[in-house]
């Protein structure tokens, strides 16, 4: 007995508007089920070597550089004098770059000695760079870098600094929020991230300020707000989101400074840095006013 045959015994205009009514529920439950969104990369996105700076304008600098300051070479500014530090950490384009010395330079303005180390130890990447990004990426970890930070912190307490924050931007926002998970820091600032993860954020021990860019494509704002939802599990420590509207990736230390719009970002994303440093670095010296 040969295999049967089924047969559909609807008429074939039916059958062709049924399939198409499935077709097009099938596509509505897609379009509205919840997306997946993956944790920040673990390398780098093409984007964070957008705007490299032009290393050739450095124009007047307030501070000096120190060959040797627990280990490494930094840009040092502000008050020598301060028991409150900020160290600020740079991206993939090193400690040399003049917007971020400028932003250096304004943060000391406030009472703070202020140090942009070299953690790239004098090889920052490179367009003209020989070898890929990816390779670069090798031997330059952030991780490695929190490590040899710690070092330099630890100079600076020797030296009479008491308290000290660390702000980061894009690689260097990796490196801070390593240090986030030490205890050699007070608090913490990341501008456009980069290889930070959402697992990352549940060893944050630290209050954490996290400014983002609506148009960032290496850590987008689904991205920033699951780190904020990471931080929510942890009633301990404060925080601070904050996504800036039609801005990209790098928008706080490598815009242009001939666009009104790019530089007002800037400068908001360097207030709302140094409030959030204000807020945890002068706290015992505003409860002891209150108390005198």
């Amino acid at each position: 007995m040969g295999a049967a045959t089924v047969r559909s015994t609807l008429p074939p205009c039916r059958l062709l508007l049924l399939l198409l009514l499935l077709l097009s529920t099938a596509l509505a439950s897609a379009a509205t089920a919840p997306r997946l969104v993956l944790p920040a990369p673990s390398g780098s996105h093409p984007s964070c070597l957008d705007n490299p700076p032009d290393l050739t304008a450095a124009g007047d600098e307030a501070g000096e550089l120190v060959r040797d300051l627990g280990g490494l070479q930094a840009y040092v500014t502000g008050s020598r004098g301060s028991t409150r530090a900020i160290v600020l950490a740079s991206d993939y384009f090193g400690f040399e770059a003049p917007k971020l010395r400028k932003i250096a330079d304004q943060v000391a303005e406030d009472g703070y000695l202020v140090v942009v180390p070299d953690l790239l130890h004098g090889d920052p990447f490179s367009a003209d760079a020989k070898i890929s990004f990816q390779d670069w990426l090798k031997t330059h970890s952030p991780v490695v870098a929190a490590e040899k930070t710690k070092v330099l912190i630890a100079a600076l307490k020797k030296q009479g600094v008491s308290e000290a924050g660390v702000g980061g931007y894009c690689w260097g926002a990796k490196v801070a929020v390593e240090l986030s998970k030490s205890e050699e820091i007070q608090v913490v600032v990341i501008s456009h991230p980069s290889q930070v993860t959402v697992d990352d954020m549940k060893e944050v021990k630290h209050p954490i300020e996290i400014l983002g860019a609506e148009l960032d494509q290496a850590s987008p704002p689904p991205i920033v707000h699951q780190f904020e939802q990471a931080l929510d599990q942890n009633n301990k420590i404060d925080r601070f989101v904050k996504i800036f509207p039609g801005v990209a990736h790098g928008f706080a230390c490598r815009y242009d400074a001939n666009d009104a719009f790019a530089v007002k970002n800037a400068e908001e994303a360097r207030a709302d840095m140094l409030s959030w440093f204000n807020k945890y670095l002068k706290k015992h010296q505003e409860l002891s006013l209150h108390e005198s």
